[in-house]
């Protein structure tokens, strides 16, 4: 009779936790995809352009690298060099190499092409994270194919 009672209790019991970790299964699915960024702990464009992300309903993971170290991953990872910026972030087998607008992230992981992922060289002014769109300068999103050369993705005028 005690073995029938723990079973039917813990039958109840583990019911109870599935319906208790129903919601959070839930939150989880209805976040967005997530990223992770590899920055300078001390940039604040960076900080600006992972916020972004954020209120764009992205789960951002965040790890500090700098100098030589952060070079060597994006160089890794078949960033060019002449591609590079600030930061870098890997999303869903994808990496994002600086400011790169949220819209061209979705559009990429949409389309799902055949290429190493996107990139804003250098640091343009008015790009998501560095200063007002308002003011914003020219600058165009590259799509880096897997043999290292990089193609027009989106073009942003200037403002």
């Amino acid at each position: 009779m005690t073995r029938n009672a723990l079973s039917r209790r813990a039958i109840l019991i583990g019911g109870t936790a599935v319906l208790a970790a129903a919601p959070l299964q839930a939150l989880a699915q209805a976040a967005g995809p997530a990223i992770h960024v590899l920055k300078d702990p001390d940039c604040g464009c960076c900080s600006a352009w992972i916020e972004i992300l954020e209120n764009e309903g992205f789960a951002v993971t965040v790890e500090p690298s700098a100098g030589a170290e952060l070079m060597r991953y994006k160089l890794l990872s078949g960033i060019p060099e002449e591609m590079a910026s600030c930061h870098t972030g890997r999303i869903d087998g994808y990496m994002i190499e600086g400011h790169v607008p949220v819209a061209d992230i979705r559009r990429l992981l949409d389309e799902r092409p055949d290429a190493v992922g996107l990139a804003v060289p250098g640091m343009p002014y008015g790009s998501p994270g560095m200063g007002p769109e308002s003011e914003r300068e020219a600058y165009d999103v590259f799509l880096i194919r897997r043999d290292g050369t990089a193609m027009p993705y989106s073009s942003y005028r200037a403002a």
